[in-house]
């Protein structure tokens, strides 16, 4: 990949790979630090990767590389005082957006993942599959039960009151 195509892959691609990891992490200035990452991991392999590959090249790079930025934060903070305040908070919500959001956070993440780029990005069985390093059965089998986690979720009348 040459230099203009790297950056033309950064104008198609920069916003939709923040989506994707902002939906997973929840944290603006995180999302952007691991774009940023992303891309400058792509920078540095720019001779190696195929323009032809050049997306599923950054959305597994990128999907790595959150993943990395998770199990450091994982190390460095208490999840346990943040799980507190998610129980503590009142479930009195009717905006259809904030249950989604709630319910997403119950999936480990590698379901969250693998909805997120199969219902929000649109990525085919294979694509996830290319992204994740996990086979197409697997990537169905996790989207399959993320679902059904989801619908139990979503459904329960406790958290819909």
């Amino acid at each position: 990949m040459t230099a203009t195509e790297y950056n033309t892959c950064v104008d198609y691609y920069a916003d939709s790979l923040y989506r994707f990891v902002l939906k997973n992490i929840r944290d603006k200035d995180m999302a952007h630090d691991v774009v940023q990452d992303t891309f400058e991991k792509v920078w540095l392999k720019v001779e190696n990767v195929e323009v032809e590959k050049a997306k599923s090249y950054l959305f597994t790079t990128g999907y790595h590389t959150m993943i990395d930025k998770i199990r450091k934060e994982k190390h460095s903070t208490m999840l346990e005082d943040h799980h507190e305040d998610l129980v503590q908070t009142e479930n009195n919500y009717s905006d259809l957006k904030s249950i989604l959001d709630m319910a997403l956070n119950t999936l480990t993440e590698i379901q969250r993942s693998v909805v997120l780029l199969r219902d929000y990005e649109g990525y085919s069985y294979e694509e996830i599959g290319e992204i994740t390093g996990l086979n197409e059965s697997q990537v169905k089998v996790y989207i399959y039960r993320a679902r059904l986690a989801l619908k139990s979720y979503i459904v329960s009348m406790d958290n819909l009151v």
